[in-house]
C-alpha cells in the first residue's frame, strides 16, 4: 500500500521530469547554421515528443507522459507562460508605440487588416471541410487573429541577426510589429470573449469588464509600481520585497482576468506593460525572472503544446491542400497587405517586399492563440495541426527569403590614415578598442593612457563592448535600445536613466581625468557575425587601429583559459576584413587589475624587430608610447648571422628611429642581436629583462619559436611563443598587423568618394593638466 501511494505521488510529476530532460531548449544549435530563431527549434522539439513522432508509441506516452501527470505539466507550463507574457509586456514600451510615425502605422494597419479578412475567408473553407461543428463567430475571429499576428520578439531577433535592426527598414518593421502586437491581443480578447459559453450579452459583459480591468490597472496598479520604481535608484540594489510584490501582482492580475473570463495571460501582459521602464527597476525584474522562465518553465509549454499537436491528423490530399491554402493565404495576406501599404507611402518595391516577409514572422504568441483556441474547442486536432505547421513554415522561410532578396550595401567615405605609421606622425590617432567583459577594461584603459603621446592632435578611442546576442529577454531589450541609437549604439547615459551599459562607466570616468577622447559603444550580435560590426564601425569612425582582446584569459596560476573557438574566429575574421591595422592584445594584467593614474604609470615596453611592415607598425606604435613620461622603450632588433642585407624600408625607418627618438629621449634604447638558430632568439628575448608589454609584428620573418605547434595562427610565429604560459606569466603582448593597401582586401564596406562623413568624434572633457 505504501509503495502504491508513493507511486501515485510520483506519477503526476513524471511528465515534468521527462519534459525537462527532453526539453527542446538545447536544440536551437542544430538550426544555427540556417540562422533560424530559437522558437523554431522549440516548436519542432515539442512536436517530436508528441503524437506526431515519439508519442505514436503508446509505451513511450504511458511511461514518459502518463495521463495522471499531464495536469501538473500543464499547470507548470501555464505558470511559466504567465510570467513570460509579463516579460513580453515588460519589453513593450508604450512611449515607442506612441512615437510611431504615420508610415509605420499605415503599414501595421494594412498588415493586420488584409490577412484578417483573408483568414475569415479561409475559415469558411475549413469550417465546411475539417473543422465542422464549431461556433462560427469565434472560429472566424481566431482564424483572422492567427493569420494576422507578427511575433515582436522573434522579429527583433531576426532583424538583429541579419544586421537590419538600425536600417530604415528595420525601424519601420519594429514600429509596425509593436502596433501589431497590441492590436493582436485586443482581437484575441474579443475572440476569447466570443468563445465563452452563454448569450451574446455575456460576451459583451466580459469585454466591458476586461476594459475596466485595463483602466483600473493604469490608474490603480501603475502608481504602486511607479512608487516602487522611484524607490529603486540607479546604482543601488532593488529591494527583494519589491520584486516579490511585483510578481505577486502578476499572479493576482492573472487570477482576476481569468475570473473575468478572458484569460490569465492578459493580466500578466497588462502588468508588464504598465511597469515603468525608466530606471533599473524593469531591468532587474527582467534579470530575476527570465532565466528561470526561459530555461525551465517555457520549455514545458512547448512540450505541452507538442503533445496536443498531431501532424498525422492531416490525412489525405484534401487536408494537405488545405495546409497549402492556409500557408498561401497567410503569406499573401501579410506580405501583400504590407507591400501595398508600403508602396502607397512610397517605400521602394524591394524594401516593401522585404518588409512584408519580415512582418509574416510568427512565434510563441501564435502558439498561445492556437492553444487557447484548442482548449476552448474552437479548433479541432486537424485544424490545430494545420495552423501550427503554418506558423512553423512562415517563420522558417523568413530568414532565407530576406537574405536572398535584400542585401543592403554598407557604404562609407574613403579615408587616408589607416595605420599607426603615417607620413605625418602628428595626425590624430583614432583607435577602436574592443572588449568582452570587465576583465579586459583595466588593461585597455592602461593601454590607452600609454598610447596618448604628447602630440597636439592626441588620440581618440572608441571603446566597443562586444555582446553576444542571445534569446534572453534582456538581450532583446538591449537590441530595442540599440535601434534608437544606431548599431553599434552609443551609450548616452542620462541622470536617473538605467539604459546605459554599466561596463562603459569606467571609460567615461577615465575620460574626465585624461587627455584621451573616448566614445563608449556597444555592439550586440551573434558571435559568428559580430566581426561585421567591428569592421563597419572602424571604417565609419576612420580608425587607424583596431585593438582586439585575445580569446584566452590569463588565470592566477599563469595558464590561459580559452573563451572558445568562436571568440578566436572573431579575431581571425576581423584580421581578414579590417580596413585598417589590427592589434591583438594578450592580456596578462598590464598595470594590474585597476586603472593606473597617469602620474603613476611606469612600464617597460620591448619591441622585437625582425623586419617587415608589421614590425615597422609595432615600432611606430612603440615610438608613440615612449612619449609618455612613465614609459621606457627597448627595441631589440634581430639580424640573421648569415649577414643577409635588411630591407631598405626597414633600414630607413630604423635610422629615423635612432636619429629622432633614441638620441632625444633617454627612455628609448636600441640594441641589435644576431642569431643563427631558434635558441639564439629565445635566449635573447629572455635576456631582455622584465617587461610589462611586448610589441611584435604578426608577420615577422622568423621561424616558429615554440617547441610545439600552437593553435593561434593569428598571433604569428613570435606572438604565439610569447603567449605561451611557459614563457611568461606577467608580460602582456600586443601583436600588430599593418594594413597593406596593395594587398587583396575582402571589404565589408563599399567606399563612395562623394559620401558625407559623420564620424561623431567625442569631445574631450575634464583635466588638461599633467
Amino acid at each position: 500500500m505504501a509503495a502504491a501511494a508513493n507511486e501515485g505521488a510520483v506519477k503526476p510529476m513524471k511528465a515534468t521530469y521527462a519534459s525537462l530532460s527532453c526539453s527542446p531548449a538545447g536544440s536551437p544549435s542544430l538550426l544555427r547554421p540556417l540562422r533560424q530563431p530559437r522558437v523554431i527549434a522549440e516548436i519542432i522539439g515539442g512536436i517530436l515528443l508528441g503524437p506526431s513522432a515519439l508519442g505514436r508509441s503508446s509505451a513511450f506516452l504511458n511511461t514518459v507522459f502518463p495521463k495522471e501527470s499531464l495536469t501538473v505539466l500543464d499547470t507548470l507550463a501555464n505558470i511559466g507562460l504567465l510570467f513570460f507574457l509579463f516579460l513580453v509586456g515588460l519589453e513593450l514600451d508604450l512611449r515607442a508605440i506612441r512615437r510611431t510615425g504615420a508610415t509605420a502605422l499605415v503599414i501595421a494597419v494594412a498588415g493586420i487588416s488584409l490577412p484578417f479578412i483573408l483568414g475569415i475567408g479561409t475559415s469558411f473553407v475549413l469550417e465546411h471541410t475539417v473543422n465542422r461543428g464549431v461556433s462560427t463567430g469565434p472560429f472566424l475571429v481566431f482564424m483572422g487573429v492567427s493569420l494576422s499576428i507578427t511575433a515582436f520578439p522573434v522579429l527583433a531577433r531576426i532583424l538583429a541577426e541579419l544586421k537590419l535592426l538600425t536600417t530604415d527598414l528595420g525601424r519601420m518593421a519594429m514600429s509596425a510589429a509593436a502596433v501589431n502586437d497590441v492590436v493582436a491581443w485586443i482581437l484575441l480578447a474579443l475572440a476569447i470573449a466570443l468563445s465563452g459559453s452563454g448569450s451574446p450579452l455575456v460576451s459583451v459583459w466580459v469585454l466591458l469588464t476586461g476594459a475596466g480591468f485595463v483602466v483600473a490597472s493604469f490608474f490603480l496598479l501603475r502608481p504602486i509600481l511607479a512608487w516602487m520604481a522611484r524607490r529603486s535608484p540607479e546604482g543601488e540594489p532593488v529591494k527583494e520585497i519589491y520584486i516579490c510584490a511585483t510578481l505577486s501582482i502578476v499572479l493576482a492580475a492573472g487570477f482576476v482576468t481569468d475570473t473575468i473570463g478572458i484569460h490569465a495571460l492578459f493580466g500578466a501582459f497588462i502588468v508588464g506593460i504598465i511597469v515603468p521602464k525608466e530606471g533599473p527597476f524593469a531591468g532587474v525584474l527582467l534579470e530575476k525572472v527570465e532565466d528561470l522562465i526561459s530555461g525551465l518553465f517555457l520549455p514545458l509549454y512547448f512540450v505541452s503544446s507538442g503533445l496536443k499537436t498531431n501532424v498525422m491528423a492531416i490525412q489525405g490530399r484534401d487536408s494537405w491542400a488545405l495546409l497549402v491554402l492556409v500557408v498561401a493565404t497567410a503569406c499573401i495576406g501579410k506580405i501583400g497587405g504590407t507591400v501595398l501599404a508600403s508602396l502607397v507611402v512610397r517605400v521602394p518595391l524591394r524594401e516593401a517586399v522585404t518588409l512584408g516577409v519580415l512582418m509574416n514572422t510568427k512565434g510563441l504568441v501564435e502558439l498561445i492563440v492556437l492553444n487557447i483556441g484548442k482548449d476552448r474547442h474552437v479548433l479541432n486536432d486537424e485544424t490545430f495541426a494545420i495552423l501550427v505547421l503554418m506558423a512553423l513554415i512562415n517563420t522558417f522561410i523568413t530568414t532565407p527569403v530576406v537574405m536572398a532578396i535584400y542585401k543592403p550595401a554598407r557604404r562609407g567615405a574613403p579615408y587616408k590614415n589607416r595605420t599607426v605609421l603615417r607620413a605625418n606622425p602628428d595626425d590624430e590617432l583614432r583607435m577602436l578598442a574592443c572588449f568582452h567583459s570587465t576583465r579586459n577594461i583595466p588593461t585597455m584603459i592602461n593601454l590607452m593612457e600609454s598610447s596618448r603621446g604628447t602630440r597636439r592632435r592626441g588620440i581618440t578611442v572608441y571603446a566597443m563592448h562586444l555582446v553576444e546576442l542571445s534569446e534572453r529577454s534582456s538581450a532583446i531589450s538591449m537590441v530595442h535600445k540599440a535601434r534608437r541609437n544606431g548599431m553599434p549604439f552609443w551609450n548616452k547615459r542620462r541622470n536617473g536613466d538605467g539604459d546605459g551599459d554599466q561596463l562603459v562607466v569606467a571609460f567615461e570616468t577615465y575620460q574626465q581625468l585624461s587627455h584621451v577622447s573616448i566614445r563608449a559603444m556597444t555592439a550586440i550580435s551573434d558571435l559568428h557575425t559580430i566581426h561585421e560590426d567591428v569592421v563597419t564601425s572602424a571604417h565609419q569612425k576612420r580608425a587607424a587601429l583596431i585593438v582586439l582582446p585575445f580569446h584566452k584569459l590569463h588565470q592566477m596560476d599563469g595558464h590561459m583559459e580559452s573563451l572558445g573557438d568562436e571568440h578566436q574566429h572573431i579575431n581571425q575574421r576581423v584580421l581578414h576584413h579590417a580596413p585598417c591595422s589590427v592589434a591583438i592584445l594578450v592580456d596578462r594584467g598590464l598595470g594590474g587589475a585597476a586603472q593606473v593614474p597617469a602620474s603613476d604609470v611606469s612600464y617597460n615596453i620591448a619591441v622585437l624587430f625582425f623586419g617587415g611592415r608589421d614590425d615597422r607598425e609595432a615600432l611606430a606604435y612603440g615610438m608613440r608610447m615612449v612619449e609618455h613620461p612613465g614609459i621606457e622603450l627597448h627595441v631589440l632588433r634581430f639580424l640573421p648571422q648569415s649577414g643577409a642585407s635588411g630591407d631598405d624600408d626597414d633600414e630607413a625607418f630604423l635610422a629615423d628611429f635612432r636619429g629622432n627618438v633614441v638620441t632625444r629621449n633617454e627612455s628609448a634604447r636600441y640594441e641589435e642581436k644576431t642569431y643563427s638558430k631558434k635558441a639564439d632568439v629565445v635566449g635573447a628575448i629572455k635576456a631582455a629583462g622584465r617587461c610589462n608589454l611586448f610589441l611584435v609584428g604578426q608577420g615577422a620573418p622568423c621561424v616558429p619559436l615554440a617547441d610545439r605547434s600552437t593553435d593561434c595562427p593569428e598571433l604569428g610565429p613570435v606572438g604565439s611563443y610569447l603567449a605561451l604560459p611557459e614563457f611568461s606569466t606577467v608580460a602582456s603582448v600586443l601583436v600588430m598587423k599593418q594594413y597593406d593597401p596593395a594587398a587583396k582586401h575582402y571589404d565589408l564596406v563599399e567606399e563612395v568618394a562623394d559620401m558625407a562623413v559623420d564620424v561623431d568624434t567625442p569631445v574631450r572633457k575634464g583635466n588638461r593638466g599633467e
